[in-house]
């Protein structure tokens, strides 16, 4: 193996203001931290009740507005509460069973806060009897927000639920289905988070040895994660959250804290194992790897906040809780750590339980404890990969490229929908019931479309209008029109059912042709279908301005970060790249079901609209986590000896276990949320495990060499305007050291030709 080149050690003690201000008072900024984080769990508590479940749709859209209009005008016509009443082989038409069916609608009809009650046996409607003639449905509506209707179905369902005479009784219908989901997904994140945490537990053992320097890591995420409850908390009183929001909150509460303090406690350690006193190691650790760290946080931000921009409070509760913990895990890591780190001293190598399995090196005198490990053998296996991957660019970058994009091309095969009850597991009451409604109904129960009125017409015209649209293809049924008139408005509704599938491509080609059709009045559709053509509509309308965001600031910061021109368009089409073989997954795995019944989840042949966007935002922030935390060290060692190809491999070498060890850890977080048995937090959880595993196991480890070796020193030119603004406002690792004098070409940073005199690196 080639030797590894000798660097300039940084000079300076760790002076600057932030170090100063974070090692002043450790034992005052840690009591502070515990009464903040005490304080956090009484401003968090309870906030999963403040949160909704629903959030997919677009609030300014068509659909939307006829929703808001009918459950105001004709709250009958919206039900969200459904009891199916099953009366075994007497059936629904048995005199007893009839009399039963009318008094529990009367009782449901005489209960504050719902309206529109309607029944089988009260309008002898075959929608609501079902083809065996053995159920039938009352269907109602509760009216309020998410929080108030679901306060009156608990009061409501545990008297309506189970036997009454001769029928059984079971609650379902959207709002049930909606609350029966928040409540698993709150089961389950307990769940998942007494998975996560003694598993990462042993894993930052592993990684560390010690299991105070392991500790360590789970402390900051903790505090990561109760300080965003309490966000979410406060704003819950502004605007809806979702309640999907609270497994990002765990995952990178987790994820990033342990990265981001895996990154600074190795740092710590090393430069002890150099020979620093621990405050000098703070300071440099804070200088160095403390600057990566904040730099990482604000690319990850970024990238989530490109959520904000869609109109879903589904997307749009993610940024909240993703903005909130990137940046409290980050404040953690910068403020809490070193102050730890500063009174631990040596100490953070006690209990170092590696000696339980092997014998330790005999360490040299001098060497602080904990410092057994062999400096010039740690990482060689990544230094020999770099050269390997290096020796064989071409291949390694052709083969890697072509690979992941095998992986991705399902995805070409996408079809979109909408969330529905088979979220659920099918054991779920309110699962049980659409399942029956869906299979035992004639119809498309919950999937018919509504065509709302507006405006002065005669009864001819209202017919005439019926004629057509029942004269649309694809158009099964249509009833009505059921008209009022309230302050003044003339309005009425036409209930229209699709052929096929109730949000197939002939359902949403259905909702473009009703638009499209004139009427002697204003027209509002909405429906299953429509809220799925606007949900697509606005995401396709606002995505272009999300990506425009993620790409050109994560451009921006890593030229800050390197001051190359080359590197931020290789990070963001390697980011891309290190994405395929999730959205393959996703489509592969959830849309067209296989390994369903391993994963125990119903495929629908659909993926939800809102969730390939999460899941792109979310797992390229998490990828360029991992791309700074590389390129940071290969920058760091490029500026002190300009040796190109020796920089990528001493990089590599720093940086690759760590980075597999974070991988690793944020996919055992990712997999516990993913054991969710709600689908879409399924998908979620499993699919970004798998994009970070790809990243730090394919792309860091083979593409980014291989794409860098080809590109060759011409990686880190800028043009001299660009270099003077980095060298003004750039950002590095290396902090206050020397630039090694090497040959070098013009304008690539750290390289010094004849022409240039060394300079520092790193001021900001």
């Amino acid at each position: 193996m080639e030797a590894e080149v000798k660097k300039a050690q940084p000079t300076g003690g760790g002076g600057g203001a932030w170090t100063r201000f974070v090692t002043a008072r450790p034992r005052l900024t840690l009591l502070v931290a515990l009464v903040l984080t005490a304080l956090a769990v009484l401003a968090g508590g309870g906030v999963a009740d403040r949160m909704g479940s629903g959030g997919w749709e677009d609030p300014d859209a068509e659909s939307t507005y006829a929703i808001e209009v009918l459950e105001r005008e004709f709250p009958g016509s919206q039900p969200n509460l459904l009891l199916l009443v099953d009366a075994g082989p007497a059936g629904v038409d048995d005199p007893a069973v009839a009399a039963e069916g009318r008094r529990l609608a009367e009782r449901l009809d005489a209960r504050d806060g719902v309206d529109g009650v309607g029944s089988y046996w009260r309008t002898g409607s075959p929608a609501l009897r079902s083809k065996d003639g053995r159920q039938a449905v009352i269907a109602a509506r509760i009216a309020g927000d998410e929080k108030a209707a679901g306060e009156v179905l608990q009061r409501l369902a545990p008297e309506f639920r189970g036997g009454h005479g001769p029928v059984e009784v079971s609650v379902g219908g959207p709002l049930a289905v909606r609350h029966e989901m928040q409540t698993i997904i709150q089961e389950d994140l307990v769940r998942a988070e007494l998975i996560a945490l003694p598993i990462t537990l042993v894993l930052l053992v592993m990684v560390f040895g010690s299991a105070v320097a392991a500790l360590l890591p789970l402390g900051i995420g903790i505090v990561a994660i109760l300080g965003t409850n309490a966000v979410l908390r406060g704003i819950t009183e502004f605007t809806d959250v979702s309640v999907f929001a609270q497994n990002l909150t765990t995952a990178l509460g987790l994820g990033l804290a342990i990265d981001y303090a895996l990154f600074v406690v190795r740092r710590f350690r090393e430069e002890l194992t150099a020979g620093a006193d621990p405050r000098t190691a703070v300071g440099t650790t804070l200088r160095t790897a403390g600057r990566t760290v904040l730099f990482s946080a604000l690319t990850v931000a970024v990238s989530l906040a490109a959520m904000l921009v869609f109109p879903q409070y589904f997307l749009r509760s993610f940024a909240y809780a993703g903005i909130a913990v990137v940046l409290l895990a980050a404040a953690a890591a910068l403020i809490l750590l070193p102050a730890a780190l500063l009174l631990l001293g040596d100490r953070v190598n006690a209990l170092d339980l590696r000696t339980l399995l092997r014998p330790r090196r005999k360490g040299r005198a001098g060497d602080p404890v904990g410092a057994e490990t062999d400096d010039v053998s740690e990482g060689a296996g990544w230094a020999r990969t770099a050269g390997l991957v290096m020796r064989r660019a071409p291949w390694f970058a052709v083969a890697t490229a072509a690979g992941l994009v095998l992986l991705g091309l399902p995805f070409l095969g996408v079809k979109f929908g909408t969330a529905d009850d088979r979220q659920l597991p099918a054991v779920a009451e309110s699962r049980v019931v659409q399942d029956e409604l869906r299979d035992g109904f004639p119809g498309s129960p919950g999937g018919a479309l509504t065509v709302l009125a507006e405006g002065p017409a005669t009864p001819a015209q209202y017919a005439a209008y019926r004629e057509r649209i029942e004269a649309l293809d694809g158009v099964a049924r249509v009833d009505g029109p059921v008209a009022a008139g309230t302050g003044g408005r003339t309005l009425a509704y036409y209930t229209v059912v699709p052929e096929g599938e109730s949000v197939g491509a002939g359902a949403q080609r259905v909702v473009g042709e009703l638009r499209a059709e004139k009427a002697p009045f204003d027209t509002a559709v909405t429906g299953a279908a429509a809220v799925l053509v606007d949900s697509k509509d606005a995401i396709g309308e606002r995505l272009p301005w999300a990506a425009a965001i993620i790409v050109v600031v994560t451009l921006v910061l890593v030229f800050l970060l390197t001051g190359s021109v080359l590197i931020p368009l290789q990070a963001v089409v390697l980011n891309a790249l290190s994405l395929t073989a999730m959205f393959g997954a996703v489509v592969w795995v959830f849309q067209e079901g296989h390994l369903s019944g391993l994963l125990g989840f119903t495929a629908t042949g659909d993926i939800e609209t809102t969730l390939p966007v999460l899941m792109f935002c979310v797992a390229f922030g998490l990828s360029m986590d991992y791309g700074v935390f590389l390129l940071s060290r290969i920058k760091e060692e490029y500026d002190a000896t300009g040796d190109h190809e020796g920089a990528v491999r001493h990089g590599l070498r720093r940086t690759g276990g760590l980075i597999t060890a974070a991988a690793v850890i944020l996919a055992v977080v990712m997999v516990a949320i993913g054991t969710s048995r709600v689908t879409n937090t399924k998908m979620l959880g499993l699919g970004v495990a798998l994009a970070v595993l790809m990243d730090a196991m394919v792309v860091r480890s083979l593409l980014v060499p291989s794409v860098m070796k080809l590109t060759g020193r011409l990686t880190w030119w800028a043009p001299g305007p660009l270099r003077r603004l980095h060298g003004r406002f750039g950002i590095s690792e290396g902090g206050e050291r020397p630039t090694a004098t090497a040959p070098g070409i013009a304008g690539a940073p750290g390289a010094a030709g004849p022409d240039r005199v060394p300079e520092k690196v790193g001021q900001v």
